[in-house]
């Protein structure tokens, strides 16, 4: 075993130890549909016509959600309910008096010139009019304040840290806008003027009618010269939780209204028992399949790719529970399609393992294992480093369950790089190491060729002769799905669209999976049930006029027996307008990063091209949606960002191994270099596929309604995502390299200006 093995194989031990230990002694948080949570229900107390008050609780919605983020909850739902008032749902919520109490704060923050110490009993300053504001106990002086010089809105960023240098303690460090900047740098430099120890060279910073701290300007900052906008900090002998607050409460922004909380009460799950049972069922079945599988096509090698792809569940499972990942159904069966996708990157170092044991039948197995390692490197690293920036893009721009999906996402990444270039790769070496496994080839797994690279050696299809003719049949399943969206329209679910909210008491009690069944049987199988409170029938649907709620109602009483209605309410959709619009906002820039990766990586061309597909794919699985009836929420929406993942991890393997293969052939047409890249991929492709196919048809079959049109979408999306890699990515490069490539120069003369534009042609900066 060399040095480098044992590194590895030292280093995987160490990190599966530490994931073990964080998976038997840490517990998930879990979301509102496998734990349930807190509902609380705030009004806005002012209000002016009524298409104010629905535009300001919008408003006020989007503060309380960048609040609840940054409180660290992760997966909650906002809904506006008729128009003043405002339904949180925070899952697994440790201390929610402590929640309510940050998240309802109206937190208008303003900076004030001192104008000077009041005297002894006054509440009025006679010079302004203004309320006299108090300063925290161990500051027993009245200051006599001016008019607000800056709000809170000027501030870009509040954090919170431990100042041990100046013995300050916990500080709450402020960044201003550019404008605002200028304005505390000149009511600064206006406090400058006083002298040192005068109160007037004080700055008083005001949290809800409340001076929270009055520092003196520094003796050293001279008159009118002021602060720099940067690095203000507040200082008031806080505790570690109470700087914290504060950071979020300014960070946040202060609310367009106050608001208060009319009702606080714990719901149970969305889902039932019997549901996450089944589910868990479905994706233990699955994921053991894909075992077996790999292990039936690799023999030895794939049975270890199995074993460090369960590692791989384990680390990556660590991860987000060490990090406080709020884990829902949807993330949870994401989880374990990314297992199925996580034995990509094992499938291209075999299959380029088996490719060199085919090219040269004499070497030894550790040879040709160590080079395909080195070989699908480029890869491998290629369409991680692609997904990295769109999940890291997602969530820096993105906000709830957008952001939520970055970070699975990202996890899921890095821990799959680990499992196959680590942990998979000491398996396979030590392994290789063995006299027994490299002499006998139908051991190992790797030295004989495939079935489908056999099939496709003897066949060996034209593929690209005219790509045009690929383009038009992708051109007229792209047609087929807009043309479901035009006529059957999309189903948009009570995320986007909002709905009705109706609490139902019953004389005997209905758990939530005897409701869920009956109200299914009775046409309302969309509905999302819960129990809120003292055993009550919490029903969340889409658009219900009175006729079906009396429907519902009656359906309900056949288990529950007397059943009364305590609450019945319009509410707004939970994925709002800002929301949907951040999320795009995320996406697109998302691309456009991919975008400009893959030009400089590769060429403009084939970034387009994969661009394309992945363009193809999303129309062609919202079409599907449309035609098939189903509805579009979030769980759909999650599906749909796994998808465009899987669709650019497909389109970079071929179009890296077009990059590798033009490279050592440069006089050989782009055509025929593409087909021949398709060729060699294939096995990758369909291994891979069959990999994460295995679990969606167990997730689909098995996991019930909760977890059908997740599986679904992603059913689609793989299987047209395979399809536009080869046939839609691959042609549309080739005709942008027929329309932009300059002609070959004229026989018997050299013209470098005809040669210019094929230079970026190959890899590392090589030339034709």
């Amino acid at each position: 075993m060399t040095r480098a093995t044992t590194v590895r194989a030292v280093l995987a031990a160490a990190v599966l130890l530490v994931s073990v230990f964080i998976t038997l002694t840490m517990s998930p948080r879990l979301g509102l549909d496998l734990q349930g949570g807190t509902r609380m229900v705030l009004q806005a107390k002012d209000s002016a016509t009524v298409e104010a008050d629905r535009e300001t609780t919008d408003r006020t919605l989007e503060v309380l959600r960048q609040r609840i983020d940054s409180l660290g909850v992760a997966e909650p739902v906002l809904t506006r309910s008729g128009e003043d008032r405002i339904i949180v749902e925070l899952p697994d919520v440790q201390d929610p008096r402590q929640a309510a109490a940050v998240i309802g704060r109206t937190a208008q923050l303003s900076f004030h010139e001192v104008l000077g110490a009041a005297p002894p009993g006054t509440d009025t300053a006679p010079e302004t009019g203004e309320k006299r504001l108090i300063l925290p106990d161990e500051q027993r002086t009245r200051l006599d304040l001016g008019p607000s010089r800056l709000s809170g809105a000027g501030v870009k960023d509040a954090t919170a840290f431990f100042e041990a240098q100046q013995a300050a303690g916990w500080t709450v460090k402020l960044d201003f806008h550019k404008d605002a900047g200028k304005d505390w740098t000149k009511l600064t430099g206006e406090a400058a003027c006083h002298p040192a120890g005068d109160e007037r060279r004080r700055v008083a910073i005001v949290l809800d009618e409340k001076v929270i701290s009055s520092p003196q300007v520094d003796p050293s900052v001279g008159c009118q010269a002021g602060l720099p906008s940067g690095g203000t900090q507040i200082t008031g002998s806080f505790t570690a939780k109470e700087a914290r607050d504060l950071a979020l409460l300014i960070k946040g922004g202060a609310l367009p209204v106050p608001v208060e909380i009319v009702e606080q009460r714990t719901v149970g799950p969305t889902l039932g028992a019997a549901a996450i049972d089944a589910s868990a069922q479905a994706a233990l079945i699955g994921a053991a399949a894909t075992a077996l599988f790999i292990t039936f096509v690799y023999r030895l090698f794939g049975a270890l790719a199995a074993v460090a792809l369960a590692a791989y569940g384990v680390i990556s499972y660590a991860a987000l529970v060490g990090l406080g990942v709020t884990l829902t159904l949807p993330g949870l069966a994401g989880f374990v399609l990314a297992i199925g996708m996580a034995v990509d990157a094992n499938v291209l170092v075999f299959e380029r393992a088996r490719e060199e044991c085919q090219d040269r039948p004499t070497r030894s197995l550790r040879s040709a294992l160590t080079t395909g390692f080195q070989k699908a490197f480029s890869a491998v690293a290629d369409s991680n480093i692609t997904t990295l920036l769109a999940a890291g893009l997602l969530f820096f721009l993105g906000s709830g369950p957008v952001k939520g999906f970055g970070v699975t996402l990202a996890i899921g990444v890095i821990a799959s790089m680990f499992s196959a270039l680590v942990i998979a790769r000491a398996l396979t070496e030590i392994a290789a190491g063995s006299r027994f496994v490299s002499d006998y080839r139908g051991v190992n797994g790797i030295a004989r060729p495939g079935s489908v690279r056999t099939w496709l050696t003897r066949k060996d299809p034209q593929l690209f002769r005219k790509p045009v003719q690929w383009l038009v049949i992708s051109t007229v399943l792209v047609a087929v799905a807009v043309a479901g969206i035009v006529v059957r329209g999309v189903d948009l679910g009570v995320e986007f669209t909002g709905g009705r909210l109706v609490e139902y008491s019953t004389s005997r009690p209905v758990d939530v999976e005897t409701a869920r069944s009956t109200l299914a049987d009775a046409g309302f199988g969309d509905a999302e049930i819960t129990t809120a409170g003292d055993g009550d029938i919490s029903v969340r649907t889409g658009k219900l006029d009175n006729d079906g709620e009396h429907a519902l109602r009656t359906a309900l009483a056949t288990e529950g027996g007397e059943t009364t209605k305590v609450r019945d309410e319009l509410i707004g959709p939970s994925l709002g307008d800002e929301l949907r619009r951040n999320a795009l906002i995320a996406l697109g820039v998302a691309v456009l990063v991919q975008l400009a990766y893959l030009a400089v990586r590769f060429r403009w061309t084939f970034a387009v091209g994969s661009v394309i597909a992945m363009v193809h794919d999303v129309i062609i699985v919202v079409g599907a949606f449309a035609w098939l009836g189903r509805p579009v929420d979030g769980i759909f929406l999650a599906a749909l960002l796994t998808v465009i993942g899987y669709s650019v991890n497909d389109s970079v393997v071929v179009f890296d191994r077009v990059r590798e293969l033009w490279a050592g052939n440069r006089k050989t047409p782009l055509a025929t270099i593409a087909r021949r890249a398709v060729l060699q991929t294939v096995p990758r492709t369909v291994n891979t596929g069959m990999g994460a196919l295995f679990i969606l048809v167990a997730l689909a079959a098995l996991g019930g309604d909760s977890l059908t049109d997740f599986a679904l979408a992603l059913l689609i999306g793989i299987v047209v995502g395979t399809w536009s890699s080869v046939f839609t990515a691959v042609p549309g490069a080739l005709v942008l390299e027929r329309t932009t490539t300059a002609p070959p120069p004229v026989p018997g003369k050299s013209s470098r200006r005809a040669r210019a534009p094929r230079r970026d042609l190959l890899d590392n900066g090589a030339r034709v």
